[in-house]
């Protein structure tokens, strides 16, 4: 694998005020990485570094890494003009890496966890925007409690459409997630996705797992929830990555925390709706027709292999009928409407002895109890 990292650093006494800054502080405001990872993102990196370039947080205390993972439109060149129009924005370094094969989105951020040194690492998708306080507020938040591993937040819907003038013209008025829950049929939906905003998503509160789109962690947590060497499942290779390191994260004891302070905006390209009967499964075919039929499969296989690696067998055995039920339903509706789905179900068995290993180890090194994970399960 080929990786070309075109780098723009602070001069060399730069670097050293700002550690003395932070050494005559104590420490008491955190270096924050941020990373993004992007592929065939020309239509969205701009106003995603706009978002980032606007942070009210001290720019001297923030280190920025961008993955190209391959890209074949104009991404790169859009970033690396981005950088030379904004030298005066004394980031402690910007980083763009570029990788000429398409390594992932979580792997893609496990690439970039080598070149990042923050106590708090935001890990970003290009078709996001922040606002201006998100970093301010997310520590604000992180800091309160040491157990917190990572912090989810109240992340709107928009379109392009919506930037006509400026990225702060944004509407806070439908969700796209607050974070993940999960049900005893072991169905997960995002929280609050399609529902217009109001005083239930304004209460801070401890939730099941962190949603991928901008997830705010701390980077102990990212070390200590680590599986074979792995933050994130590298088979995977997309879609799912987020819940398995959110349940896994579970397992080890470290909260994930909704802050409806820290905002941002997110152009979801696919749905999650919630879906309760066949009629809404039915209603759906034309739109689920419409999303490559390549992460439908990933979609499918990835949370089978998720709940394999970290569900408890004595919690499963306890929701086993509910979760017959749901899967019946799913293979049901496959069959019926989307039969290249199961086309993967050969590689889902390949790797299945693979996954019963990953979850021994994920077993030894649990730390909560099956009950403390049942709370979870609506």
């Amino acid at each position: 694998m080929y990786i070309e990292n075109t780098q723009v650093h602070l001069p060399h006494y730069w670097k050293i005020a700002v550690y003395m800054l932070l050494y005559f502080q104590n420490m008491s405001i955190p270096l924050i990485t941020i990373n993004l990872v992007v592929l065939n993102g020309e239509k969205y990196i701009r106003h995603c570094l706009d978002g980032i370039l606007n942070q009210t947080y001290p720019k001297e205390l923030l280190e920025f890494n961008i993955l190209d993972n391959g890209s074949l439109d104009n991404t790169a060149s859009i970033i690396e003009n981005a950088k030379f129009k904004n030298q005066n924005v004394k980031f402690l370094k910007w980083d763009l890496i570029k990788s000429k094969q398409n390594l992932g989105m979580w792997p893609g951020q496990e690439e970039l966890l080598k070149y990042s040194s923050g106590k708090y690492v935001l890990a970003m998708a290009v078709d996001v925007i922040l606002d201006r306080d998100f970093i301010k507020n997310a520590v604000e938040v992180m800091e309160k409690d040491p157990r917190i591993g990572a912090l989810e937040a109240k992340i709107y819907k928009y379109e392009l459409s919506d930037l006509r003038f400026t990225i702060y013209d944004l509407p806070k008025d439908i969700l796209d997630t607050c974070g993940f829950e999960i049900f005893k049929s072991r169905r997960v939906a995002n929280i609050g996705h399609g529902q217009k905003d109001g005083p239930e998503y304004n209460k801070e509160k401890e939730i099941f797992g962190v949603e991928g789109a901008a997830p705010f962690f701390r980077r102990g947590a990212m070390e200590d929830i680590r599986v074979d060497g792995e933050f994130c499942d590298h088979d995977f290779f997309w879609y799912g990555d987020d819940l398995d390191f959110a349940w896994r994260m579970n397992l080890f004891g470290w909260k994930q925390i909704f802050a409806p302070s820290v905002v941002a905006w997110h152009d979801r390209q696919t749905t999650k709706s919630l879906k309760k009967n066949w009629l809404d499964y039915i209603l759906r075919v034309p739109v689920r027709r419409q999303i490559p039929i390549r992460k439908r499969q990933l979609d499918w296989r990835n949370l089978r292999w998720t709940i394999i690696k970290n569900d408890y067998t004595i919690n499963i055995l306890r929701d086993l009928p509910i979760i017959l039920g749901r899967e019946i339903s799913v293979f049901g509706y496959a069959a019926l409407f989307e039969p290249k789905v199961l086309l993967e179900f050969p590689n889902f068995l390949r790797l299945l002895p693979k996954m019963i290993g990953k979850r021994n180890e994920i077993m030894k090194k649990a730390t909560v109890k099956p009950e403390d994970i049942r709370r979870w399960f609506n």
